[in-house]
Order: structure tokens, then C-alpha cells, then sequence
């Protein structure tokens, strides 16, 4: 297993170590060992999977309180993968890092807690998983405007199809500080 450092401290990319022959492959995708080794995650309490379509972006999304750090890959497909530092006090808040997630690259991206993250899908289809390590609390959902300007994405889509949700939310900068996490060195 590869780790890769993005721009935004604590997000990471994984590559995983892939062994194949003529029947085809297999990889880890988690080993709680080897990760907490790597000062990874060593503990999940929930598993996802959604199926988008192109063109659909989902996010940029966030849980407060009860933050959830995320493993995200994908199954099937291609998706463009961003999180977005969000943390009050945090040296890179607002930044925001992204990496292509495909079935092909079988890449990972570890997105702590304290993060926003959004994905827009290049491929026909995407078949997304996520690991979380707190459980969705309906009550501590949110949301950022996946255009945010001020935030400045670089999506490689312009007209994306969203959710009536992600059409509606809010800009960072008119979130209340309580609403945000906090960073913590």
C-alpha cells in the first residue's frame, strides 16, 4: 500500500497493493493493522454504496456535530473527488484538494473528520463506497454550494445534475461558526 499527500493535511490518497494474474485481481481495500500503522483509520461503524450517473455531483457534504471521516472508492466508473477543508481555525480552511477515483486506478481517499466532500461523476456510471467512522445523524447534516466561489472548485463539470439539497445549500462564508467544526493541532 502507497500513501499519497494532497495538498490538505490529513487527506490522503491510497493505492493499494493490487495482485493479479489471467483470473483477474484482488486488493484490500481495508486492513485495520495495516492502517492504524499508517496513522489511518483503524475503526468504521458504516458502510455506504451509491449509484450516480454522469454528470450527477453530490456534495459538498458534511456532518456537525458528529463528524464522519471517510474511505471513499469506486467500484465501477470514473468520479472527480474533492474534500474541502472546513475547520474554524484550521491554517488550510476553505482549500480543497480532489483526486480521480476509479475502478481502473482502484485508488482511495481518506477524508478525515472536519472535511466537506463532494464527487461529480466523468463515467457513465459510478458505483461509489464509503466507510465512515460515525454513523449518519440526520440532525447534524450539511452542507456547502458545490460552486462556491469562494471556495473555487475546479470541477470538471459545469452543469451538473444535483439534488434539490446540494442546489440550495449554503456558502461557506454564511454557515455560523457553531455549525463548523474545529480545528484542533
Amino acid at each position: 500500500m502507497k500513501l499519497v499527500p494532497t495538498a490538505l493535511p490529513g487527506c490522503t490518497v491510497i493505492e493499494p497493493a493490487v495482485f493479479g494474474d489471467s483470473r483477474g485481481f484482488f486488493y484490500e481495500t481495508w486492513n485495520a493493522e495495516r492502517f492504524q500503522a499508517l496513522g489511518l483509520p483503524s475503526q468504521f461503524v458504516q458502510s455506504n454504496v451509491s449509484s450516480s450517473v454522469k454528470g450527477v455531483l453530490r456534495g459538498l457534504h458534511y456532518q456537525w456535530p458528529r463528524p464522519q471521516g471517510k474511505l471513499v472508492s469506486v467500484l465501477e466508473g470514473e468520479v472527480y473527488d474533492v474534500a474541502v477543508d472546513i475547520r474554524r481555525g484550521s491554517p488550510t480552511f476553505g482549500q480543497w484538494a480532489a483526486v480521480i477515483l476509479s475502478a481502473e486506478n482502484r485508488r482511495q481517499f481518506w477524508i478525515p473528520e472536519g472535511f466537506a466532500h463532494g464527487f461529480a461523476v466523468l463515467s457513465d456510471r459510478a458505483l461509489f463506497s464509503y466507510l465512515c467512522t460515525d454513523v449518519y445523524v440526520k440532525e447534524a447534516d450539511a452542507g456547502i454550494r458545490w460552486n462556491d466561489a469562494d471556495i473555487g472548485v475546479d470541477w470538471p463539470i459545469s452543469q451538473p445534475t444535483l439534488s434539490s439539497k446540494d442546489e440550495v445549500a449554503a456558502f461557506l462564508k454564511d454557515i455560523p461558526e457553531d455549525r463548523l467544526p474545529v480545528y484542533t493541532p
